[in-house]
């Protein structure tokens, strides 16, 4: 062979060689494009959601069922098929009653979870936390328990009450004859933002219906307190002229104690009427409601609502916390913010259906003017992120349920930022 010809064969075979790695390379790209794909393929069968409700701390008596209501609320969606064709993967987090910890958490939630919506928050020191984040990220919080208005943002649904919907038609029904007529008010509250904002709001109402500036008498104590007697025994001489009433926005596990010394120092119902307005089924099975009869509440659904939608919810999430052997699954109970923490999570698949996107401000858009036929009845969402719907006011009885001794007429149009009528 010469040495040309050598060199020809040499060149083929290395040729041949290259083109054989070659082809195993793309073989080799191929394969890894394929997995990517089938790896992307299942990813996209998730929608990924955030529960942001406190699971230990003092508002854990009342957020822990929160959490229960949207998972049964995911659940029942991925039976019915999900949401757009995705089952929903609830990320659940505890920010153990921290407000600092809510606004960590939430940021997690949307920046390395990437999720689609997060369900949480119950103080409004908790959703005052987490605001600018969500702002910040265009993350979207659905919050689902009654809070004092002056606030609006495109990236919270709020489905809780506003004062209209609560703190007035309470008001209104005890200065009334059918509540009593009563014209002396003890604003009792735990010291942060609702209870202090709700009761300007009340004080500055009040007055302009004709109550005596010294008729109104405000007092705050921390988150967790326990020790009420002194502060009972003043409601207890602000009582004894008649026609006195204390209106409550005390938070979380204060309430037992509360409740308890009021019921000690001889205070019921009939001599001075407690209105709470963060007191509902859940807290009151952990209390004994031996005390507590006849006291009242205002809030937007009970568990006592006689409607098709309520009996069957209310069936549903019992069996729901039997079923998975909830803590206290043999008593559980529902309320007002659970009815809309699972309200909530419907409103949401809800509107990604109507906007076949995920994407908030779709979402948000998709929710204008949506209804809904919820465990409260009929309800419908305004073009600034808040629900109508009725107010009720609650009366307590011996099971620890509520009787329904007032209703609005028609669903109440929100108004986050109240203003007195001129």
């Amino acid at each position: 062979m010469t040495t040309k010809a050598f060199f020809s064969v040499k060149k083929a075979v290395v040729l041949l060689s290259v083109g054989l790695l070659t082809l195993a390379a793309c073989n080799s790209n191929n394969t890894k494009s394929s997995d990517s794909t089938n790896s992307t393929e299942d990813t996209s069968k998730i929608v990924k959601i955030g529960v942001l409700h406190s699971l230990t701390g003092t508002m854990a008596i009342s957020e822990v069922s929160l959490k229960d209501a949207v998972q049964m609320a995911v659940d029942e969606i991925n039976a019915s098929g999900g949401v757009l064709g995705k089952q929903i993967e609830p990320v659940i987090v505890d920010p153990a009653s921290d407000w600092d910890l809510f606004a960590e958490k939430s940021k997690e939630l949307l920046v390395d979870d990437k999720v689609a919506a997060v369900f949480g928050c119950w103080t409004s020191v908790s959703r005052k936390s987490v605001l600018p984040v969500f702002e910040q990220n265009n993350g979207l919080l659905f919050y689902p328990v009654q809070y004092e208005g002056e606030e609006s943002s495109k990236n919270i649904v709020y489905s809780g009450a506003v004062p209209n919907q609560q703190l007035i038609p309470a008001a209104d029904y005890l200065m009334s004859a059918e509540g009593g007529g009563y014209k002396r008010f003890y604003l009792l509250g735990t010291d942060y933002i609702f209870p202090r904002t709700a009761n300007k709001i009340l004080k500055e109402y009040l007055l302009s219906k004709g109550i005596p500036e010294e008729n109104i008498i405000e007092e705050y104590t921390p988150f967790h307190y326990q020790d009420y007697q002194a502060i009972v025994s003043k409601i207890k001489r602000f009582a004894v002229i008649g026609k006195s009433c204390v209106l409550s926005t005390i938070n979380g596990d204060s309430n037992i104690p509360f409740y308890t010394e009021f019921a000690n120092q001889g205070l019921t119902a009939a001599t001075c009427p407690i209105m709470a307005f963060s007191v509902a089924e859940d807290e009151l099975r952990m209390m004994d409601t031996e005390f507590l009869v006849d006291h009242l509440a205002a809030w937007n659904y009970y568990q006592s609502i006689n409607i098709p939608e309520n009996k069957t919810f209310v069936a549903n999430f019992k069996a729901y916390c039997k079923k998975h052997n909830l803590p206290g699954s043999e008593d559980r109970v529902t309320d007002d913010p659970i009815c809309w923490a699972y309200t909530d999570v419907y409103l949401w698949a809800k509107a990604a259906e109507k906007a076949k996107s995920f994407d908030v401000a779709k979402v948000v858009e998709a929710l204008r003017g949506l209804s809904f036929d919820s465990p409260a009845g009929p309800v419908k969402m305004d073009n600034d992120n808040h629900l109508e719907k009725v107010a009720m006011i609650g009366e307590i009885k011996p099971d620890g349920q509520f009787h329904v001794i007032w209703k609005s007429d028609s669903l109440i149009v929100p108004q986050p930022f109240f203003k007195l009528e001129d």
